[in-house]
């Protein structure tokens, strides 16, 4: 009798709502603020932007993060909302779905040059795989303007104040192809792990794609696990594990903390950079220097408690800067990555997108066209690739 009633008190605590995981923020999309907008000295008074996001994860509650991370001025944000968009490539919000967000309570606030901002959360019911609006209005002077400029996808904006709250997309008549002052989304939920985020650079960020069809590689492989985590995209195209560039955002290194270490959520991150090291000029003949780069980012990443994958550099030959000293390079960087103990896992890119025939290019059938950049099939090959267990 006493071995049944434990048994049964067992059983109630186990199906106990206590018991269940409690609420928490998981990063659902995100982009690394890459640059400056040029000649935006003065910033975008009285514009409103709707930045058109895709986001990974569903939730009940969300929120979202503003970046003033290239302002040399303080930024007011007057206004901002967030709705689910009527349907593809659209400024128009499904009805019933805006919501305008609040900082600290306020509706406005203004972000110190250099700084990140992020909203308190609002019910809204934001399903996997989905598009969201995400509406912005600078009332007065502020910049240079930041944002992220490689999307492969649309946003809007107009010049005529605060259009923030318009479920109507008709004020919206300018369109865009970056994404301003937004840097993150959040999603509030009890079943989600947390966050991968996928570092790395124009192959992460989605180049050549196809338009608007949100098939970057971390998206399919967001398709994979969105009932278990958030993906997000910290890709910029031209990016490099030890230089910086003007359009390229700050070296890996430097942009480690602000685009992976602090997202909201993160458990794991996909390592993806070498290759404009290697092939931009002034290129980096010395493969230990991208491989110290490559382990300071583990190092720093494991001192956080991250999982952290490696992922090899695919083949660039047919691309304009291709030579054989330059091909070295990259297979020494593959070496280290496929026996390195720096890594929880790898995720052999190389392996899985070189020609059979002639491993130093890409396999024709996943080319893009340039040699250097795959399309869409080549990046459902690579985020076919990696082991969720990995993650």
């Amino acid at each position: 009798m006493t071995r049944f009633l434990l048994a049964v008190a067992l059983f109630v605590a186990a199906a106990s709502p206590a018991q269940a995981a409690p609420a928490r923020w998981v990063g659902t999309w995100a982009t690394a603020p890459s640059s400056a907008v040029p000649g935006t000295d003065n910033g975008y008074p009285n514009f409103s932007l709707r930045n058109i996001v895709h986001v990974s994860a569903g939730g009940k509650e969300i929120r979202v993060r503003l970046s003033n991370a290239y302002g040399r001025t303080p930024l007011q944000f007057g206004a901002v909302t967030v709705a689910r968009a009527a349907g593809p490539d659209t400024p128009t919000a499904l009805p019933g779905t805006m919501r305008t967000l609040t900082f600290g309570g306020s509706r406005s606030i203004t972000a110190p040059p250099g700084s990140d901002v992020i909203s308190d959360g609002v019910r809204l019911t934001v399903p996997a795989d989905s598009d969201l609006l995400v509406s912005v209005f600078t009332p007065s002077p502020g910049g240079p303007v930041t944002h992220h400029s490689l999307t492969m996808q649309n946003s809007y904006f107009t010049r005529d104040g605060n259009r923030t709250s318009d479920e109507s997309g008709a004020a919206y008549i300018e369109r865009t192809t970056a994404w301003h002052y937004v840097s993150g989304v959040d999603v509030r939920t009890t079943t989600l792990r947390g966050s991968v985020v996928a570092l790395g650079d124009s192959i992460t960020d989605g180049a050549n794609s196809t338009w608007g069809a949100n098939l970057r590689w971390p998206d399919q492989l967001a398709d994979r696990v969105n009932t278990r985590l958030g993906v997000l995209n910290a890709g910029i195209s031209g990016n490099r594990l030890l230089l910086d560039g003007d359009w390229a955002g700050p070296n890996a290194l430097s942009r480690l903390n602000r685009d992976v270490l602090t997202q909201t959520g993160v458990r794991s991150v996909i390592v993806f950079e070498g290759i404009n090291d290697i092939q931009q000029t002034p290129h980096e003949t010395d493969p230990a220097k991208i491989i110290a780069a490559l382990r300071q980012i583990a190092q720093r990443a494991h001192d956080r408690g991250l999982r952290v994958i490696g992922a090899t550099i695919t083949p660039f030959k047919g691309w304009n800067s291709y030579t054989d000293e330059l091909e070295a390079v990259r297979q020494a960087v593959n070496t280290f990555i496929r026996g390195s103990q720096d890594f929880d896992a790898i995720v052999d890119f190389d392996a899985v997108i070189r020609d059979p025939s002639d491993p130093r290019r890409i396999r024709p059938d996943y080319d893009q066209g340039d040699h250097l950049h795959p399309g869409d099939k080549g990046f459902e090959a690579m985020a076919k690739a990696v082991k969720i267990a990995t993650l």
